[in-house]
C-alpha cells in the first residue's frame, strides 16, 4: 500500500513538472523543472528495485546532460528567448495529442496487459552491473565510441555557437 502511494506521488510530480517544464517562457526555469522530473524518475527506478538505473539516471541525465543544457542556456542569449512568442497556436493540437495518448494508455491498462506478439515471452533482465559493463564494452564498444564522438561534436558546436566574436 505504501509503495502505491509513493509511486502515485512520483507519477503526479513527474507529470506536473513535465507540463510546467514545457509551458515556462524562461529556459532556465524549464531546465530546473526538468531536474525535478529527473530526480523523480530516479525515484520510480528505486521503487522498481533498479538502483543501478536510478544512479545512472541521476549521474547521466541530472548530472551531465542537464548541466550541459544549463551551460548552453546561459551561454546563449536567454533574454531574447524568454520574451519570444511561444507556439500558442499549436496548443489545441498538442492537447488533442495528449488526450489521445492518455486514452490509449487507459485502454491498455483496462485490458490488463499491453499487446505482445504471439508466443513472445518476457525474460527477466540481468541486473548485474558487471554483466552490463562486459556486454556494453565487448558487444557494443563501437556504438558507444561513436555516441561519445557525436556528443563531443555537439558540445564543440554549442561552444562555437555561444562564442562571442571580437566585433560583438
Amino acid at each position: 500500500m505504501l509503495n502505491k502511494i509513493i509511486f502515485l506521488y512520483f507519477a503526479v510530480v513527474i507529470l506536473v513538472s513535465a507540463l510546467i517544464m514545457i509551458t515556462r517562457r524562461n529556459p532556465i526555469h524549464s531546465v530546473m523543472f526538468m531536474l525535478l522530473l529527473f530526480f523523480h524518475v530516479a525515484g520510480v527506478f528505486v521503487l522498481l528495485n533498479a538502483e543501478f538505473l536510478a544512479a545512472v539516471q541521476l549521474i547521466v541525465y541530472a548530472g551531465a546532460i542537464l548541466i550541459l543544457y544549463l551551460f548552453v542556456a546561459m551561454l546563449l542569449s536567454v533574454d531574447k528567448e524568454s520574451v519570444a512568442a511561444r507556439a500558442n497556436r499549436f496548443w489545441p493540437w498538442i492537447a488533442a495529442f495528449g488526450v489521445l495518448v492518455a486514452a490509449e494508455i487507459v485502454l491498455l491498462i483496462s485490458r490488463g496487459s499491453f499487446p505482445a506478439e504471439a508466443g513472445q515471452t518476457m525474460r527477466p533482465a540481468s541486473t548485474g552491473v558487471s554483466e552490463l559493463g562486459i556486454t556494453l564494452y565487448q558487444k557494443y564498444l563501437i556504438p558507444v565510441e561513436i555516441a561519445s564522438l557525436i556528443l563531443l561534436v555537439g558540445l564543440v558546436g554549442a561552444v562555437m555557437l555561444a562564442k562571442k566574436t571580437e566585433k560583438e
